[in-house]
């Protein structure tokens, strides 16, 4: 089962197929063993491009015994995410600036960024980018995938990408879902939306 985006949860799973400690793990990947125990606290974490293709070539050689219990070990999550209801986030810089849409909730107004349905078969950059026109009259285009999550509060499955401005004023085009549409300054970004509820990569993204 091919892995196309190595996360904290695949890399345990692959951890387990090989049998081994964190100790052991670590040294085969030639990486420290904090970064295996990160991978344990925060499944979802996405790890860095170098570290995935570690993980490829881990997976690469491993034995076939150990392929097939690695694909036991993560059906329940491929399940899981294909059953997910899937929401494409674009994080859209503009200099110091990045872009926010304020919702209108049930009963609350929150700051997100432009995000939009993933329906079966389409993909989910594109999506993003697209929701973001519709949404806010900014064109952008995709320039790195920051990775996905299960967001704990809603359980919603969602692929973040961090895209730039390319050109369009902000507006907001959707006044039924959206209050207003604002370019707010990166070192800002925490006062519209809790620390908290920021998926890490997107701040480390955006730092």
């Amino acid at each position: 089962m091919e892995v196309v985006t190595w996360t904290g949860r695949t890399a345990c799973a692959l951890q387990r197929a090989l049998r081994m400690t964190n100790e052991q793990f670590a040294e085969h990947l030639d990486v420290g063993v904090r970064t295996v125990a990160s991978w344990h606290s925060s499944p979802d974490l996405v790890p860095k491009n170098d570290t995935q293709q570690l993980l490829d070539t881990a997976y690469e050689r491993a034995a076939p015994l150990v392929l097939r219990r690695f694909a036991d070990l993560i059906k329940p999550v491929a399940a899981a995410q294909a059953q997910a209801f899937r929401v494409a986030v674009a994080v859209v810089t503009r200099g110091p600036d990045v872009l926010l849409v304020c919702r209108r909730g049930d009963d609350a107004l929150t700051w997100q960024f432009p995000a939009g349905t993933v329906k079966p078969g389409r993909k989910a950059e594109v999506v993003a980018v697209e929701e973001t026109r519709a949404e806010t009259g900014v064109r952008c285009a995709v320039r790195q995938t920051l990775g996905e999550r299960v967001h704990p509060q809603t359980g919603v499955l969602i692929n973040y990408f961090l895209a730039e401005h390319l050109m369009g004023e902000a507006e907001n085009r959707d006044p039924e879902e959206n209050s207003e549409v604002a370019w707010i300054p990166r070192a800002d970004l925490t006062r519209f939306i809790p620390e908290q509820n920021i998926y890490p990569p997107v701040l480390e993204a955006l730092a």
